[in-house]
Formats: structure tokens, C-alpha cells, sequence
């Protein structure tokens, strides 16, 4: 393929990259991911959502130099002009989404975007396209670009992790993606780990995601405190001293440290490396890291666990190299 395009759907952000044969950045842009509106059917937003990407889609296209792909260069007396916005056809298109494709169905299953689930999402983007796509689960998106390009290159077994709206992970094994039998390889935010703690999305209580995603953090606290407060601020609330905002970041690498502990104990990666909006709280490498101790199945951790190399962008080059 002459180009790439990447596609990373996220909860709350859409970009997209182009990227040439060198996997060069020709073009990149992000929007807000159409949010539910109040009295708003999910299905309304599950269409706007498919527009927006396909809007990025064409946007990303229409940026390729114009010095034509090569596909265009060969002259056919019988070929069609190329409708407007087209995708010419040595483009591949990756998307990465927050939840998985169910292989029986094609159908979107277990999205943190729950307006996705249970649509045809491939099929509706390559009807509107008029070409094939790919589409990968945004964590194996991110953790194949970390693994390739990013801080866990060179290593053979890799657990990536995605701490922002919601809690993802990935597996890399051996040279790529790991997603399994039913595709769900890595799901581990939604391992439950407290059944009796707050009710999560997919149906069951305590759940990685309910506990050390942003949302859940913030619904831990609002629960201990009354205060509805962002992320964001119970982290500088906790830095300032304040007592509930530290309460509430203490319990936070508490179970963070359990989650992780849990992960090495059970498959023993070379490497974690963390992503998202939390991956950037540096006392999750110190305070947080120090907790996987007390939770893993072993008396002297020593499993890297690193920031990102790529910054929030990881999944959508992750999208890319994924694209067809």
C-alpha cells in the first residue's frame, strides 16, 4: 500500500493519521467523539459515529500529495473517473474501536461505547466507503504500536494496558497481536475483582474498569464523599494534601496494584506498558507500582511497567498498521 490510514474511536475523541509508505505523518486531526444527548436514541448516535469516522476517512484521503497513488497512475481507456471523496483503492484504512467484532456475527460486542453494540460496525463503514477496512480492538491497537515502534519494542511477551474512559488491554506475543479464540484476548477490565462493588456496564460488580479507569475512580469518590469531581482535579486535590482526594487515590493504587499483580501472576509478561489519560499520573509509577508487590504471586516483582512512548496517539498508529 502507497499509504495508510488510521482510524482510533475512542470515548471520548475520534483521530485519524495518514501515513505514507515510510510510515512518514502526512496529516493528522482529531474531533470529539459525538456524545449522547440528553432524550438521544443510542441509535442516532451509533449513526453519527459512523459519520464522523467516515468524514475522517475522507478527510485524511483527500490530504494524499497530489501527485496521485499509484493505482491512478495506470491509464485504463474503460476505467471510471473516481467519485468524489472515493478512498483510491492502494489506501489501507484501520480502525480501532472500544470494544471488539464477535467473529460468529460481525456484530460489535462488550464496547465501552455502548451505542455499538450489537451493530454490523465493519459492514455499515465499508458500505459508506465503498472499500474494505479492518477493524481491531483500540487496545490491541495501541498495544501492537507501543510493541512495534514504542516502548515495548524488542520484547516477545508484552501486556498492554489502556487506564482512560474505560480499562482495555492487549497481548503481544511472539511478533503480534494475541486476541484468542473468541477475540476478547486481554479483556481484563472487565475481570471482576470485588463482587460486591459498583454495578459495571457488561452486566457484572466489580470490574477493573468500575475501579481503575477514570470514570470509576471518579465514581468511587463521588460514592466516599458526596463530591462529583474529574479526575483531574482529585489529582491535584491529592497532590495539595486533601485529605479525600488522597483517600481516594490511595484505594486507587491499592487496586491498581492488585489488577496488575493479578495479571503477572497469571501470565508473567517481559513488560507492562500503560496507556491512556491515567498513564500520565507519574505517582502511578511509584506509589502505584509499589502496590503490584503486595498483589503478585511472587516475592520480588521485577516486570517493567512503563508509560507509553507514543502519547495518546499510540492507537491510532496501532489502526494503521492494522489497516487493509
Amino acid at each position: 500500500m502507497s499509504y495508510r490510514i488510521g482510524i482510533d474511536l475512542g470515548g471520548t475523541k475520534v483521530e485519524t493519521i495518514l501515513l505514507d509508505s515510510e510510515n512518514e505523518v502526512l496529516f493528522r486531526h482529531r474531533i470529539p467523539t459525538p456524545p449522547l444527548q440528553t432524550g438521544q436514541a443510542p441509535e442516532t448516535r451509533y449513526l453519527e459515529i459512523v459519520a464522523a469516522v467516515c468524514s475522517l476517512v475522507r478527510e485524511a484521503a483527500s490530504q494524499i500529495p497530489a501527485s496521485t497513488t499509484a493505482l491512478e497512475k495506470i491509464s485504463r481507456t474503460d476505467a471510471e473517473p473516481p467519485k468524489p471523496g472515493a478512498i483510491p483503492a492502494d489506501v489501507a484504512v484501520g480502525i480501532g474501536i472500544p470494544g471488539i467484532l464477535d467473529r460468529r456475527t460481525g456484530r460489535v460486542i462488550n464496547a465501552n461505547t455502548t451505542c455499538l453494540i450489537g451493530h454490523p460496525l465493519q459492514q455499515d463503514l465499508e458500505a459508506e466507503l465503498g472499500r474494505p477496512i479492518a477493524i481491531e480492538n483500540d487496545a490491541n491497537c495501541f498495544t501492537a504500536a507501543e510493541c512495534v515502534n514504542g516502548a515495548a519494542r524488542g520484547k516477545d511477551f508484552v501486556f498492554g494496558v489502556i487506564m482512560g474512559t474505560g480499562c482495555g488491554g492487549g497481548l503481544w506475543a511472539n511478533g503480534r497481536i494475541r486476541s484468542g479464540m473468541h477475540g476478547i484476548g486481554g479483556e481484563w477490565g472487565h475481570i471482576s475483582i470485588d463482587p460486591q462493588g459498583r454495578q459495571c456496564w457488561c452486566g457484572n460488580r466489580g470490574c477493573i474498569e468500575t475501579m481503575i479507569s477514570g470514570s470509576g475512580v471518579e465514581a468511587g469518590h463521588k460514592e466516599r464523599t458526596g463530591q462529583a469531581l474529574p479526575m483531574r482535579d482529585i489529582v491535584a486535590g491529592f497532590r495539595a494534601g486533601d485529605a479525600d482526594c488522597q483517600a481516594t487515590m490511595q484505594a486507587f493504587f491499592a487496586d491498581f496494584g492488585r489488577a496488575l499483580g493479578g495479571i503477572i501472576s497469571a501470565i508473567d509478561p517481559d513488560l507492562i506498558v500503560l496507556g491512556g489519560g491515567l498513564s500520565n499520573i507519574p505517582e502511578l509509577y511509584t506509589q502505584g507500582v509499589a502496590r503490584v508487590q503486595d498483589f503478585a504471586f511472587h516475592p520480588g516483582i521485577q516486570t517493567p511497567i512503563v508509560k507509553n512512548e507514543l502519547g495518546d496517539s499510540a492507537g491510532v498508529f496501532g489502526a494503521a498498521a492494522i489497516g487493509i
